[in-house]
């Protein structure tokens, strides 16, 4: 990248992150409701878990490498950079939220994944959605992009048989899916695009699940909406089937 691009990609990152800047009492009402929800969601997760004694470790694992060691949190390692420059995507792409357990088993639930499903989720984080979706027997393959990630996070994800693969999903492999999750919440228009594309490889049948916005192409009939509890509170969620022609 030319000393000119690398200029105008800070700018861009550095107002991607100005549109997260709010007034003090603004700022402390948001962090005491996501204080809230998070407790909430830690203690639905827990009792869910404790529900699936084999998934314990791997969710107390997960925890345990976010607080110790997440290139999320810092605002532009030399990760963070390459992962962007390589997929062409912005900086507020990689900021996100989490999908508590008990809202991704309703959407699930809702979306007909089951022991016979494999779903695969695009932007895995933690893996949480994961955990989920093997809470309900079915198999998890999730990808996710900073490779110091998958490293810290996948190894507590195996012994669940559970998959946290590192790549672009955008370039992900999605022929055996037959549920795919995504959150849509940051993404840009072009990054969006490049999804649906990838998604049109799937098989007819494959239902999608997107988190703030539908998928807004043609094939991807909408089967419901629902409104959800999230980290940073309510959301709507959206599923849709693939119905090519």
């Amino acid at each position: 990248m030319t000393p000119s691009l690398d200029s105008e990609a800070r700018k861009r990152d550095q107002e991607d992150l100005e549109g997260f800047e709010l007034p003090f009492f603004q700022k402390l009402v948001v962090l005491l409701w996501a204080l809230l929800v998070s407790i909430l969601a830690r203690l639905t997760d827990l009792v869910l878990v404790l529900g699936r004694p084999r998934l314990l470790r791997p969710y107390l694992g997960i925890w345990l490498a976010e607080r110790l060691r997440s290139p999320y949190r810092a605002r532009r390692t030399f990760e963070v950079v390459r992962a962007l420059r390589s997929t062409g995507q912005r900086f507020r792409e990689l900021i996100y939220g989490e999908t508590p357990l008990m809202t991704a088993l309703w959407a699930f639930r809702r979306a007909g994944l089951g022991a016979d499903s494999r779903l695969v989720d695009l932007g895995a984080g933690r893996g949480r959605v994961l955990i989920a979706a093997r809470w309900l027997g079915a198999e998890a393959v999730g990808v996710e992009l900073l490779a110091s990630h998958v490293e810290s996070v996948a190894k507590w994800l195996v012994p669940a048989g559970i998959t946290l693969e590192q790549g672009d999903a955008a370039r992900a492999e999605l022929s055996g899916a037959t549920h795919v999750f995504t959150n849509w919440l940051a993404l840009t228009p072009e990054t969006k695009a490049k999804l649906v594309e990838r998604f049109r490889t799937c098989a007819p049948g494959t239902r999608f699940i997107t988190v703030a916005h539908p998928i807004e192409a043609e094939d991807f009939v909408l089967r419901s909406r629902h409104r959800m509890l999230f980290t940073w509170g309510f959301e709507f969620v959206w599923i849709h089937e693939y119905r090519p022609g």
